[in-house]
C-alpha cells in the first residue's frame, strides 16, 4: 500500500517531507538507483491477443537502513533522487520508530492530493454524463 502511495509522490512532495521530518538516518544501497526501459502491453478493447504497445522509461532503487529495514521504489521517468528518496521512506515506513512521521509528513498528504484530483475528474466527467430512458411505445404493449 506505500508504495502505491511513493509512486505517485513528487519530487517536491518528497524533498518537503524529508525537510519536515528532518534529519533521515544513514542507509545504503541493495540497489543504485538506475533507469531502464520496460515494455508496455496492451489488449484491443480489454480482451483478445495481447500486443507491444510501445516502452515506457522506469527508475528503480533498493536501500536498507542502518537498522537493517528495506525499501524499494520503481515509478515511470528517469529522476534517480526522486527513485532514492521514495525508497528510503518506503523503509522508514516499515520501522516502527519512524512509521508515524512518514505518514504525517508524506503520506497522508499525497493521499489527500490524490483524492483531490480523483474528486476534480469525477466532477469534470459529470456534466458530459448522458442519461438514457426507454420510453414504452403502443406496439410494444400487446
Amino acid at each position: 500500500m506505500t508504495m502505491s502511495i511513493l509512486v505517485e509522490a513528487t519530487a517536491a512532495e518528497l524533498a518537503e517531507a524529508e525537510g519536515a521530518i528532518g534529519p533521515l538516518p544513514g542507509f545504503r544501497h541493495l540497489r543504485s538507483p538506475e533507469a531502464g526501459l520496460v515494455m508496455l502491453r496492451g489488449r484491443v478493447g480489454g480482451a483478445g491477443a495481447s500486443f507491444n504497445i510501445g516502452e515506457a522509461t522506469v527508475t528503480r532503487c533498493l536501500v536498507v537502513t542502518e537498522a537493517g529495514t528495506e525499501g524499494a521504489a520503481y515509478h515511470l521517468g528517469r529522476d534517480l533522487a526522486r527513485a532514492e528518496k521514495a525508497a528510503l521512506f518506503e523503509a522508514l515506513s516499515r520501522d516502527a520508530d519512524w512509521r508515524d512521521k512518514v505518514e504525517a509528513a508524506l503520506l497522508a498528504p499525497v493521499r489527500e492530493r490524490l483524492a483531490g484530483e480523483r474528486e476534480a475528474a469525477a466532477a469534470k466527467t459529470a456534466g458530459t454524463r448522458v442519461e438514457f430512458f426507454t420510453m414504452v411505445r403502443g406496439e410494444d404493449q400487446r
